[in-house]
């Protein structure tokens, strides 16, 4: 029988998270190595086990960076059953533990080989590893079973302390792919937003969160869902349009198959208390006593680690000072850097997506209460109205302000509110200003590095949009980049009006909301309301004019739906959706468009639904409407001249071609140069007296508007005294005079010139003279190509010509084909067209009628290169029918 074998080797476990850091040899890494390995197993969600972690790490690497004065490597492994931890040392060398009888034990005051003892005592499995340059200890904690119970407990409290909620609490329970798209959408949420999950399912949360956000700093919402745990306030625009405060939980969960997505539980953020954890307090390790120095203020305050962006320390800074003082919202404002006024950049408890970037003077009134440069208790704001204008209509009765110093300059104010009277006095007030004394230089920092980031970011932006604008001169082009750059990076939505002179009245020429469905609804609006007056005065001004009659069309609207007559009230402004009034509710701020001292048109901002636009966000808008400005001026002045310049050169050519009798006639006329429709080239065909036509093709030396401007003298010349009874030589005798008449602004001209007789026997006389043209060429029925004239002198250059003219008779079927250089003279490389070139293509047109002759000679000079033509070309063809047999 033989021996049973039993695999005793244990399952090796799944590592399904990994976190890994490295500390300095240096007394302050053991406490940032216990923050990293609290923050990691919070993260994970390993609360019960994190006390015995901290613990055991604070020894380990108190071995590696003070005994063995070497780096101290942290490794964090999560398994499926609980978590592995691992201290690496780099002390090079060591001794090599010797196999004893009995245990050494270690007393335990020995600072020496205390950790070891610990992990004995604490972990599920440790032990020890080494290589030639390490050394590694690591430990093993199992999570402990969860059995069903309470796992934390606040105090009892009376019922007058407890928080506010509506009667029937609701919350929204959303679930968010790894793309970000909606995938499940509960009642409570339908409820709280009013969309059904038809309408939302599938679609990305961006589309309907209104995140408190600046772009370019900060934590946004598709980093807060990749985040394995977080919490916070946003807003999510209703089906209405409005936007309602939340508070959300986020977790971040994976299922059987390994997808990940994230769980959002929401409620109205004046019942966060349903959803909010509390706040776990500083760690208190015993590092400071050890290193006989108290613990840090500002971690005390903020809590450790600090967030590392400038919107989250605020976010934090307001939650402290609300639960330090027991109040019922917060709010931290920053001073512009004029210190002129206070913006608002974080609150709590209260509707944030209203109050976020509203700015309030520093200065509001006389005395220590007017001024935030000075801490201020108010015990009942009825008592004294609009003294904090920004808790107006909030609820707040008693409120308690410090300013932020930094050296003696303003550069914040921090207040708690509470919503019952004679909640405070200046004790709490010197509690309030010690703690803002903590925190106000890290703010500072953290202002001055979002702003350089933005500042740097903002030279990116308009270098970048210089390169737009200065790309085009096409005013409407102009008018859509100024709205795309603006929307929605700076805006929600953008209006540019247009000024064409000191005397008309502004025309609103585009409009942009970032949402294209509400971009009819806002240009109706806009529309219908009065334009902002064009001043030149720099800067942004506020307009209200939009918002006033969207709430105004708001409220009528509403109105109708509860069947009160609209009639009981005054009827005015435009009519406007709800949805409409919500997207121009916010501020509006009107920027001049001023170009060479004029104001040509206004650059129009807006924000959704009492949302406001931060300092630097205004100040990047002014230096980008001066920049669009020159750039939409530039377009003005090349459109107002290219349409002087294209009615002109219109002018310059010929009317409609006439209708000969016996003769069918096609000219093709292509002007070399952007914008030009006329240029060196020109042609002419009209009638001289009854029987007899004038035909003239030529060229001037060079293209553009001087050698239109002689084209125009050439062509009225020719008609004036062709008509006059001159013959062809004194005609272009005549022509060579007034040419050089003109002295400086004279130019070489070569001109083939003829006139025309239809014969009744179906054939048709020319006499043609040609003054230094390319030869006109005749095709015969045959297929046989000549040409139908000898080479003369060119006109403009001698003062005495003696030309003569040439008789053809073209038979019924031939094709008299004129052309000008810009034809013969068609150049790839080293390659040229030619005159023998254009006689092959001739040669092929036997049998086609004058406009087809035209169109195969025109495709030849196309193919024969790839580049466009760079002179002015014409071709004019002239084909006797053939007579039909009897």
């Amino acid at each position: 029988m033989g021996e049973q074998i039993t695999d005793t080797r244990m399952r090796r476990p799944v590592i399904t998270a990994r976190a890994a850091a490295t500390f300095e040899p240096v007394g302050r890494s053991v406490a940032t190595a216990r923050a990293f390995v609290r923050d990691t197993l919070q993260g994970w969600g390993y609360a019960d086990i994190v006390d015995d972690a901290v613990v055991l790490t604070s020894e380990l690497v108190t071995n590696a960076v003070v005994h063995a004065g070497t780096a101290a490597d942290v490794l964090c492994l999560r398994t499926d059953g609980g978590v592995r931890i691992s201290v690496a040392d780099r002390y090079p060398e060591r001794e090599i533990p010797l196999q004893s009888t009995g245990p050494a034990m270690v007393h335990p005051d020995r600072e020496g080989g205390r950790g070891l003892l610990l992990c004995g005592a604490l972990a599920a499995r440790w032990g020890v590893e080494y290589t030639t340059a390490q050394k590694h200890v690591w430990f093993h904690l199992d999570l402990p079973e969860r059995p069903a119970g309470t796992r934390s407990a606040g105090p009892a409290l009376p019922v007058d302390a407890l928080p506010v909620t509506d009667a029937r609490v609701r919350v929204a329970v959303i679930q968010i792919d790894r793309g970000g798209c909606v995938t499940s959408w509960n009642e409570d949420s339908q409820e709280l937003f009013g969309y059904d999950p038809e309408q939302v399912v599938g679609k990305p949360l961006t589309d309907f969160a209104a995140w408190p956000h600046t772009p370019g700093t900060g934590t946004g919402i598709v980093e807060a869902l990749l985040l394995s745990r977080w919490e916070g306030s946003y807003g999510i625009r209703g089906a209405d349009g409005r936007v309602v405060p939340v508070y959300a939980s986020h977790l971040r969960v994976r299922d059987a198959d390994g997808e990940a997505s994230t769980v959002c539980l929401l409620v109205r953020d004046h019942e966060r208390a349903i959803l909010q954890s509390p706040q776990r307090p500083p760690a208190t390790d015993g590092v400071a006593p050890a290193e006989g120095r108290p613990a840090d203020p500002f971690e005390v305050f903020i809590g450790s680690p600090a967030p590392d962006d400038l919107d989250g320390l605020l976010q934090r800074t307001v939650e402290r000072a609300r639960d330090m003082l027991d109040g019922d919202a917060a709010y931290l404002l920053l001073a512009t850097d004029d210190e002129t006024e206070l913006e608002v950049r974080a609150s709590t408890g209260l509707p944030s997506a209203r109050q976020r970037f509203a700015r309030v003077p520093v200065e509001a009134g006389s005395g220590r209460y007017g001024s935030a440069r000075m801490p201020a208790v108010h015990e009942d704001l009825t008592a004294v109205p609009g003294a904090v204008p920004l808790l107006a209509g909030t609820g707040m009765r008693s409120v308690v302000t410090v300013p932020l110093k930094v050296e003696g300059r303003l550069t914040g104010s921090l207040g708690v509110a509470a919503e019952s009277a004679a909640r405070y006095t200046n004790e709490e007030a010197l509690r309030l200003q010690f703690a803002a004394d903590r925190i106000a230089l890290a703010v500072e920092r953290a202002r001055l590095t979002e702003l350089e980031k933005l500042r740097r970011g903002s030279l990116s932006f308009l270098v970048e949009a210089s390169d737009l604008l200065a790309g085009t001169l096409d005013r409407d082009q102009t008018l859509a980049l100024m709205a795309q750059m603006t929307v929605p990076t700076l805006a929600t939505w953008c209006a540019v009006y247009t000024v064409a002179d000191q005397a008309s009245e502004p025309e609103l020429s585009y409009v942009l909301h970032e949402d294209e469905d509400r971009i009819d609804g806002l240009k109706t609006l806009l529309m219908k309301v009065d334009p902002p007056e064009p001043v030149p005065t720099p800067g942004a001004r506020v307009w209200t004019a939009p918002s006033d009659a969207a709430h105004d069309a708001a409220l009528r609207t509403s109105l109708r739906s509860l069947g009160l007559e609209e009639s009981a009230r005054p009827s005015k402004g435009p009519g406007a959706t709800l949805a409409t009034a919500s997207a121009v509710g916010g501020e509006t701020v009107v920027l001049p468009l001023v170009a060479r001292n004029r104001v040509i048109g206004m650059l129009t901002l807006g924000k959704p639904t009492e949302e406001h636009f931060r300092q630097e966000i205004l100040e990047l808008a002014e230096d980008l409407s001066r920049r669009a400005a020159l750039a939409l001026d530039n377009a003005r002045l090349y459109s107002e001249r290219t349409a002087i310049s294209q009615s002109l050169q219109r002018s310059l050519l010929p009317p409609e071609l006439p209708d000969i009798p016996g003769v069918e006639a096609e000219v093709i006329y292509r002007a070399a140069g952007e914008g030009n429709e006329v240029g060196g080239d020109f042609y002419d065909l009209f009638p001289i007296r009854d029987g007899a036509y004038g035909f003239a093709i030529g060229d001037v030396c060079g293209t553009g508007p001087e050698a239109a401007a002689v084209t125009g003298l050439a062509r009225h010349a020719l008609r004036l005294l062709a008509r006059e009874g001159f013959g062809g030589p004194a005609v272009l005798e005549r022509l060579n005079a007034a040419i050089l008449d003109e002295g400086a602004r004279s130019r070489f001209l070569t001109l083939l010139y003829g006139e025309l007789w239809p014969q009744s026997d179906g054939s048709a006389l020319l006499k043609v003279v040609c003054a230094g043209h390319p030869l006109p060429l005749r095709l015969r029925q045959d297929g046989t190509v000549e040409p139908a004239a000898e080479p003369q002198p060119l006109l403009g250059v001698m003062d005495d010509l003696e030309l003569y003219e040439q008789t053809v008779t073209l038979d019924p079927g031939d094709v008299l084909l004129c052309v000008t250089d810009g034809v013969t003279e068609r150049r790839e490389g080293t390659r040229m067209l030619g005159d023998d070139g254009l006689t092959d293509v001739l040669t092929t047109c036997t049998g086609l009628t004058a406009g087809a002759v035209a169109a195969r000679v025109l495709r030849a000079v196309e193919r024969f290169a790839a580049e466009p033509a760079s002179d002015d070309m014409a071709i004019l063809a002239l084909r006797v029918p053939e007579v039909p047999a009897a």
